[in-house]
């Protein structure tokens, strides 16, 4: 029997997926296109934090809002939906280290933490005790099979590309994951998909923040989680020199120009460092963020050759920016040296170093930037 769209050798009407819907136009098309096909649909919406706070947030995920519009879908397509209250183990995986993480002077990406430790981890086992054959999510990243298994792929548009937010996924998660809007060539054709299906979200904004953080003041979340984060400090230069006074280690990021509050001292001034012990802000000329060599830790490897040895890849060091050619050398089991053969600025502890091939789109895995060094 020949596979169908899933990859499976049934109909679709036997094979069961689950769809991992966050109630935006995304995991929404998602789901109609897969019910439409024929396929045993459930969709699961997660509760990640307070509901009731949460309904007066625009532009955020998983929000009271979002939970509403998710039902909205299922009940308009006819497949079972169900809410799960993930509210502690998400403040456990993903909040709480977001918040020392910041405390730490390091630049958290917490959905990739969300990604790895609830959404492909708690959720994706729910989906197995539901007897699912796979899970579907909404976003655009592909996946193929390969010769030595499934393979993970940038996206066909690579203005919606989410490979950097999906680098920590496993080969064994990968066998279970699917993503159908992985090879749409625009959001327009996924929203004209939504508009097909009649679905009330197909004009919905897409969400801008991180969900705990819907007004984008990260600064004002930290406060709150931990007292005392924002304690003021000084603003000194590379030789340890004051220049000013800052409000908060918490309050800047490596490669900020604006808002340090230090004008009129001829060259432009970045933050190079953090230090968050001694509460110190410490800048200097841009050509001091340069960085050669990456430090990496946690390291997913996706590739086909082992892990050892240097490999030639295209390491991306921020969601916002290109893949870079570099040479990944492993340093133990799931540590490793990245050095971008041209230096790059703004090179963060905390943010996510992503891998991929040299040619085509493959991704090959990544790390998490333990600390940054200059070069």
């Amino acid at each position: 029997m020949p596979l169908n769209s899933l990859g499976f050798a049934k109909p679709p009407a036997q094979t069961r997926v689950v769809v991992a819907m966050s109630g935006g136009v995304d995991s929404s098309v998602v789901a109609a296109m897969l019910a439409e096909e024929g396929y045993d649909v459930i969709g699961v919406t997660l509760q990640l934090y307070d509901h009731g706070a949460a309904l007066a947030k625009k532009g955020a995920c998983c929000a009271g809002q979002d939970i509403h519009d998710a039902r909205r879908v299922a009940e308009r397509i006819g497949f079972p939906h169900y809410v799960l209250d993930y509210e502690n183990k998400f403040r456990e995986s993903v909040i709480e280290e977001f918040a020392d993480a910041y405390l730490a002077g390091a630049t958290p990406v917490p959905c990739i933490r969300c990604n790895e430790r609830v959404k492909f981890r708690d959720l994706l086992q729910t989906a197995r005790e539901l007897d699912a054959d796979c899970m579907a999510t909404g976003h655009y990243i592909r996946r193929f099979d390969g010769a030595q298994g499934a393979e993970l792929h940038m996206a066909a548009d690579s203005n919606r590309d989410q490979s950097y937010f999906l680098f920590s996924t496993t080969d064994d998660q990968l066998e279970f994951l699917r993503f159908p809007l992985g090879g749409l060539q625009s959001k327009a054709e996924t929203r004209a998909l939504a508009s097909k299906f009649g679905l009330a979200v197909a004009d919905k904004p897409d969400s801008q923040d991180i969900c705990f953080v819907p007004d984008g003041n990260y600064a004002s979340v930290i406060e709150k989680l931990r007292p005392g984060a924002a304690d003021p400090g000084e603003i000194v230069d590379l030789d340890g020199n004051v220049l000013g006074q800052h409000r908060g280690v918490i309050h800047y990021t490596i490669g900020q120009r604006r808002g340090l509050g230090i004008g009129g001292l001829g060259d432009p001034l970045y933050v190079v460092r953090l230090e968050p012990d001694s509460r110190r802000v410490v800048v200097g000329p841009k050509q001091a963020l340069a960085t050669k060599v990456v430090p990496v830790t946690e390291v997913n490897w996706l590739g086909d050759v082992p892990f050892q040895g240097e490999i030639a890849i295209n390491a991306r060091i921020r969601s916002t920016r290109p893949p870079r050619p570099a040479i990944l050398r492993p340093t133990g089991p799931n540590r490793a040296e990245i050095e971008l053969l041209a230096p790059e600025e703004g090179v963060s502890p905390g943010q996510a170093c992503v891998f991929y091939a040299t040619e085509g789109t493959r991704v090959l895995g990544g790390g998490w930037i333990s600390h940054r060094r200059g070069g």
